[in-house]
C-alpha cells in the first residue's frame, strides 16, 4: 500500500507565532518538523491588528508547511480547530508526489 503524503499549510498573525511553533512542536506523534517563513496577507478578510499593519495595508503573517501523511493531517487539523479555535488561522492540503531526503549517503548507495 502507497502512503499518501500532503502538504498542510497554515496561515497565522505573527503574534500567535510562538504559540503556534510551541503547539506543532508538543505534536510528536504527527509532526516531525515543519518550515516557517513569514509572509505579508492581503485582501479584504485579512485582518489588520496594528496600526503598523493598518499603515501598510498588509498583515505580517507566518506561513508553516508540514509534510505528513493524510490521516496525519486531518487529525492535525482537528487539534488545531480545537487548540486555535477564533484566532483565523487558515490552511490548505496539496497533494505530495515525491517526498525525501537528499544527503551524502544517497550519494554512496550509488557509486
Amino acid at each position: 500500500m502507497t502512503v499518501e503524503h500532503v502538504c498542510l499549510t497554515l496561515i497565522a498573525a505573527r503574534r500567535l507565532r510562538d504559540e503556534l511553533f510551541d503547539y506543532l512542536s508538543e505534536q510528536r506523534d504527527l509532526v516531525s518538523g515543519f518550515t516557517a517563513s513569514d509572509g505579508a496577507g492581503y485582501g479584504p478578510t485579512v485582518r489588520l491588528h496594528s496600526t503598523a499593519e493598518q499603515v501598510k495595508g498588509s498583515a505580517d503573517e507566518v506561513l508553516v508547511r508540514i509534510i505528513l501523511e493524510r490521516p496525519d493531517a486531518a487529525r492535525l487539523l482537528a487539534r488545531l480547530r480545537t487548540a486555535f479555535a477564533g484566532t483565523g488561522l487558515v490552511y490548505w492540503t496539496m497533494p505530495v508526489t515525491e517526498f525525501g531526503l537528499i544527503d551524502d549517503h544517497d550519494q554512496e548507495a550509488e557509486n
